[in-house]
């Protein structure tokens, strides 16, 4: 094995390991006279002073012109083809209070996927008839809690949740909008378990059995059909996937515009970001132009009206404006069997705060961040502290190499699905996660501390007594 045969075909050395490259990192990104990085015009030495590490950092600022920049692009393509789009942020991606609050005064809608979720958007304050409910297994106190709240949504994943939440919503004398959604078995290109509409998987209902379903949702009183929904999957870069998904649900959506109304269509999210050099994303306009573009070629050939769209973006929204901070701790060179050397970088995190390396292989940009350095750049391996081998943060990239202990390194677009899918995993402690705007940084959500695991355990209480 070679140097070049170490890393993948789209890693190059870089000329300058100290910049941070704009379409990865957040707009705010950027060094002081002292080499330091500064995000959201805040210092990561007074970061990690106040905060410690790992540390989430959420720039708000990032976060919001994401935002905007989305439901511009969805509106506006919309607006083209005669219709109007609706702009739900996907919660999974990440979510608290605070962020929920950033998505009210913007205008857009949520969408949530499970009763804690549900939780915190309603006590965040957001009107409940812009909160959309999904999930595969809602459990009776989910619909209970939805129904009760008055969620502008529910989105059926199973003809049982039919039943379910049609007796909810009658014995609370509601009548409560549901979507249905649709396996439309598009494959869509990206991680295997990132695509959610091919056959052999637990979401939606398939295409044929919808129609019988739609009609025993509008025979029931307490039920009101809003329309289909569709999510083909994570993280995509292509619009085919999209395109046939949305000629698939539009000729659906046509057949059941002939026993009775359905006021919009729900084509989900699912919009890639670039996480590294050889990620090219297209830019959100193009996304949006050409999904919309496809359902109104898919209404013209069925001869309907392009009905109200809906989407539902979330890694698109928060991805870049996240990043995270480490500690490095041990640094050493691993000698491979064939000659080579690969540059181990131990951080005071790992797969605990990011799960996505060794989940999907996801593929991370990482920067020193505390300093800058002349030194030639290495090709490093940024790992955890965790008891896995596969407790990878970045797989492949380029440090400076005389990276050492104490130094602090970032991880870029770490936004989306990192806090979310954080655990305890060898009782490390979830970190906090900071916002950052203006020079000014704010705590948004509370790092959890060793006592905070140890009152879980309910033997360790009875011994206290």
């Amino acid at each position: 094995m070679t140097s070049e045969q170490m890393k993948p075909t789209w890693l190059t050395e870089p000329k300058d390991n100290n910049l941070l490259v704009e379409r990865i990192w957040p707009a705010s990104a950027a060094r002081d006279n002292d080499g330091e990085v500064l995000f959201g015009g805040v210092p990561v030495s007074d970061l990690t002073a106040q905060f410690g590490t790992p540390l989430y950092v959420i720039d708000q600022t990032e976060f919001e012109n994401s935002a905007e920049a989305v439901r511009k692009a969805l509106d506006d393509a919309a607006k083209k083809i005669g219709s109007e789009a609706t702009v739900y942020y996907a919660g999974k991606a990440f979510l608290s209070s605070e962020v929920v609050r950033w998505i009210d005064r913007l205008g857009l809608n949520i969408d949530v996927s499970s009763g804690g979720e549900l939780a915190i958007a309603l006590a965040a304050g957001i009107d409940p008839k812009r909160i959309g409910l999904h999930g595969n297994n809602k459990s009776a106190a989910e619909i209970g809690r939805a129904v009760s709240a008055g969620v502008g949504a529910i989105v059926i994943d199973s003809e049982i949740e039919i039943e379910r939440i049609a007796a909810t919503a009658g014995a609370q004398d509601r009548v409560q909008p549901v979507r249905i959604r649709v396996n439309t078995g598009v494959h869509a290109e990206t991680h295997e378990f990132l695509a959610t509409a091919r056959e052999d998987q637990k979401f939606g209902i398939a295409i044929e059995d919808v129609p019988g379903l739609v009609a025993k949702i509008r025979s029931l009183n307490h039920l009101d059909f809003l329309g289909l929904h569709s999510h083909i999957g994570s993280q995509i870069f292509e619009t085919a996937g999209f395109a046939e998904a949305a000629k698939r649900l539009v000729k659906l959506h046509a057949e059941l515009l002939k026993t009775g109304p359905v006021p919009q269509l729900n084509l989900g999210g699912g919009f890639g970001i670039d996480y590294n050099e050889g990620d090219h994303a297209p830019g959100v306009e193009t996304m949006a132009e050409e999904i919309v573009d496809a359902v109104a070629k898919a209404c013209s050939s069925e001869g309907i009206p392009v009905p109200k769209l809906a989407f539902e973006p979330g890694r698109a929204i928060v991805g870049r404006a996240g990043v995270t901070l480490y500690s490095v701790g041990t640094v050493k060179d691993v000698k491979l069997s064939d000659g080579q050397v690969r540059k181990y970088v131990s951080v005071d995190g790992g797969m605990s705060d990011n799960l996505r390396a060794a989940l999907y292989q996801a593929e991370y940009s990482a920067r020193l961040v505390s300093r800058v350095s002349s030194a030639k750049p290495a090709l490093v391996r940024v790992v955890g502290k965790h008891c896995e081998s596969g407790d990878i943060v970045v797989r492949h990239d380029y440090l400076p190499g005389d990276v050492n202990n104490g130094d602090i390194i970032a991880v870029a677009a770490t936004g989306a699905y990192c806090f979310s899918l954080a655990s305890n995993y060898n009782y490390l402690q979830r970190p906090p996660v900071v916002a950052v705007a203006k020079g000014k940084a704010r705590l948004i959500v509370r790092g959890e501390t060793e006592a905070d695991l140890l009152s879980r355990d309910a033997c360790l209480e009875k011994d206290s007594k």
